[in-house]
């Protein structure tokens, strides 16, 4: 038996798990700082994603707001020396988005900031993430938005935006997080570092 979402009530938040509530039946589900953030009040339905982890001893649910969140929490944990505590502690401290950044351009310190991950663990991650991730993946979305039918362009945009301000000294995390603040209709690279950077102070 494979459980791969639950929709039910949500009726209690606990430190590091929520419960709901699906027809009399109380699940426990694991989740990261950030999604829990994200949830409504408690009395509300919710629906999140679900992968279940079974082992001799135990049977634990992780829980996600997206496929996207499930996926790279499936990455995560695939990287030997990363179980889905440890995947849920990085997800914590990065979104996914941010993940998929500090990946791409080797900011091992921002994933060893989560409790439990060691710089040579976020090393690792890295190593063997690099090849599985992709910055386009982030870029897309908001390219569609922001740029009403110029997907590529935008995608270019925000990539060097990014890159240049990772090259001045910002983390990759900061960077993204800076540049996703612009908007992005009719600007060049200069017009987007430049709003990016009051972001930054």
């Amino acid at each position: 038996m494979m459980i791969t979402f639950i929709r039910g009530e949500l009726v209690a938040y606990e430190e590091d798990k929520v419960v709901v509530d699906v027809n009399g039946v109380g699940y426990g589900i694991y989740m990261s700082q950030q999604a829990m953030g994200l949830l409504p009040q408690t009395g509300n339905e919710v629906k999140i994603h679900t992968y279940m982890n079974v082992k001799e001893d135990t049977m634990q649910l992780f829980g996600f707001l997206t496929r996207d969140d499930l996926n790279i929490f499936k990455l995560l944990i695939g990287v030997s020396g990363i179980g889905p505590k440890g995947g849920l502690s990085i997800l914590s401290q990065l979104s996914p988005d941010e993940l998929r950044f500090a990946v791409m351009t080797g900011d091992a310190k921002a994933i060893s900031a989560a409790p439990g991950i060691g710089k040579k663990t976020a090393e690792k991650l890295i190593i063997e993430l690099k090849d599985k991730l992709s910055i386009d993946d982030i870029l897309t979305h908001a390219a569609e938005c922001d740029t009403k039918g110029h997907p590529e362009s935008a995608n270019e945009i925000q990539s060097e935006a990014i890159q240049a301000l990772v090259a001045l000294g910002y983390s990759s995390s900061e960077s993204l997080k800076a540049v996703k603040q612009v908007d992005f209709t009719d600007s060049n690279v200069e017009d987007v570092l430049k709003e990016a950077l009051k972001h930054m102070i």
